[in-house]
């Protein structure tokens, strides 16, 4: 087999940077990434699961009932729903779990026009989530729904209205009064919810046969109607359904694929001609795994079906198309007891152009890939070290040849970048930006009075509107900024005093003017800024060593001031 070592991208210079954009997030425990995007601003997003520990104090209790004792112990370890962030350079910008009541897993990652995203999962007692989270990976709302039987979530879809699909499954019930063991050993039905943009509960359906029926994987027709790919599995039988509903749920067709061998279904996708598209894999003569691909229309005419026969088990987990018809799939290749990550290009009737593997001699997997809009891609999934027993999370950018992209080499230039952020404050001399990345507040209405510190309702609406633009810059290139000074300067007269005293009390006051200014942009973020905010804010006074000079006399006015300082590591 094909191999091909993944480097760990490490940080290598602080402006310049190449090297292959791969890149392993090793949190403690098996990690691994289902779902991948690009955002607005060209970063990359993913989403999977963590597992966590925490050690929990019991207190000294006797249980006579297992389950109570499972309860207390409940949030000690299990896994989490994960998001990441990743630059052009391979910097995480965003790296967060979400600790909920419930241990909970991330399979699907949605795009919301505000730069935010929803995430959908599902708990491990059976129940269904969805989050909706800001484009910082705050959490907006959490939706926990689903029947009273176990229930498991396989896709969450974007829909045209903003809102979103979600597919996946749900034990049959078997009794109205829906009882304990009644109830929950019976077999599975399809299982679709419809959620708007403000995650309303729209609707909520069940389909199924009286055989064991599985939601995959959905997409919207350009109708409005829903094309739902699953299992209806008999016995030793694994048979592909396929099924079209209208856009409130309602059937309107169902088709079945019975296959002779075992064949399981991974992604449905519409395709720009308005046809669509499952990947598949099923076993071969020798038992083997081989990709399978059908093209079939609205009315359930199948217009390809392809066999991608290769010397190793395959399959394709996901697949995009390209805006000139062709594909390119993502998924895994066995050989043995190894597994690699695969990486397929198609051409728009179906016929594979190439072929390429990634990973070490171990088990590595791509689950999910997006088309990026520079026409690159990046895939998503799981990484294991040599000779390790846990998974990593894994983002792997690729070129149109399926070859590991570089990272970005473009130097940053921090001053030109702030120039063009602050060009209207600058134009209306609000402030001036120096080259050393220093910020002065330079408007009349923005220097402080004689001997006072608290802020002004006209320096406070300054600071709010220049800090939402300040705290994000500072998040995009956070790998990059060692801290942000907020310095406080005064004039340098106070009365009549002597030296000491006359420094020593400008000392004091340039310290308020800094507080007061750091304070207050401090107390009006959200939880998760203040908490980046506490790495790198550094709050000084500098008393009138820095006084405003105008020829050989002291502007005692502008001298009166705060600035702020970027500083890079």
């Amino acid at each position: 087999m094909h191999k091909i070592i993944i480097l760990i991208f490490l940080l290598t210079s602080l402006y310049s940077k190449s090297s292959d954009f791969s890149v392993i997030v090793d949190e403690p425990f098996n990690d691994a990434l289902f779902d991948i995007t690009q955002d607005y601003d060209g970063q990359i997003s993913a989403t999977g699961i963590s597992r966590h520990y925490e050690a929990t104090s019991v207190k000294s209790k006797t249980y006579t009932n297992a389950f109570d004792y499972l309860s207390s112990v409940s949030d000690s370890f299990g896994s989490r729903m994960h998001l990441l962030k990743i630059d052009d350079f391979a910097n995480l910008t965003i790296n967060k779990s979400f600790k909920m009541s419930k241990f909970s897993e991330a399979i699907a990652l949605v795009k919301t026009p505000s730069n935010g995203y929803f995430i959908g999962g599902y708990t491990l007692d059976g129940s269904l989530m969805i989050l909706k989270l800001d484009s910082n990976g705050n959490t907006i709302f959490t939706k926990i729904f689903g029947t009273k039987n176990y229930d498991r979530m396989s896709n969450l879809v974007r829909l045209r209205d903003g809102g979103v699909l979600a597919i996946g499954s749900s034990i049959t019930s078997r009794s109205r009064n829906d009882s304990l063991f009644e109830t929950g050993l019976g077999l599975n039905d399809i299982y679709l919810t419809r959620f708007n943009k403000d995650g309303i509960k729209i609707w909520s359906k069940k389909y199924g046969t009286s055989y064991d029926d599985r939601g995959i994987d959905a997409v919207e027709a350009f109708d409005g109607s829903i094309l739902v790919l699953s299992t209806t599995s008999y016995g030793k039988n694994k048979n592909v359904t396929l099924m079209r509903t209208t856009e409130n749920g309602n059937k309107i067709w169902l088709k079945h694929y019975k296959a002779e061998s075992i064949i399981t279904p991974y992604k449905i996708i519409k395709l720009r001609d308005n046809n669509f598209l499952i990947s598949l894999s099923h076993k071969d003569n020798m038992n083997k795994d081989q990709v399978r691909l059908i093209k079939f229309d609205l009315h359930k005419n199948v217009l390809f079906d392809t066999t991608i026969a290769t010397t190793y088990a395959s399959g394709l987990k996901d697949i995009k198309e390209y805006s000139d018809g062709s594909l390119i799939g993502v998924g895994y290749v066995q050989n043995g007891y190894n597994t690699d990550a695969l990486v397929m290009l198609f051409d728009s009737s179906l016929n594979m152009l190439h072929q390429e593997h990634y990973g070490s001699s171990n088990y590595d997997i791509f689950n999910a890939v997006t088309i990026l809009r520079n026409s690159q891609a990046a895939a998503a999934g799981i990484s294991t070290y040599k000779d390790s027993q846990s998974s990593n999370m894994w983002v792997v950018k690729l070129n149109r040849d399926a070859t590991i992209a570089q990272t970005s080499t473009k130097s940053i230039d921090f001053y030109e970048e702030l120039i063009a952020l602050f060009k209207e404050e600058i134009a209306t001399y609000k402030i001036v930006i120096k080259k050393d990345l220093s910020i002065e507040l330079i408007g009349h209405d923005l220097y402080f009075k004689v001997s006072k510190f608290e802020l002004t309702l006209k320096q406070k609406k300054f600071l709010s509107s220049f800090s939402k633009k300040l705290i994000p810059f500072m998040k995009k290139y956070k790998t990059y900024v060692k801290a942000l000074e907020i310095n406080g300067h005064t004039s340098s007269e106070w009365g009549r005093v002597n030296f000491t005293s006359r420094y020593l009390k400008n000392e004091k006051l340039s310290m308020n003017r800094s507080y007061s200014t750091l304070s207050y942009i401090f107390k009006n973020q959200p939880h998760e800024t203040q908490k980046f905010l506490t790495t790198l804010l550094k709050g000084s006074g500098l008393s009138y060593s820095k006084k405003v000079m105008l020829s050989k006399s002291e502007d005692r006015d502008k001298s009166r001031r705060v600035s702020f300082k970027i500083l890079l590591n």
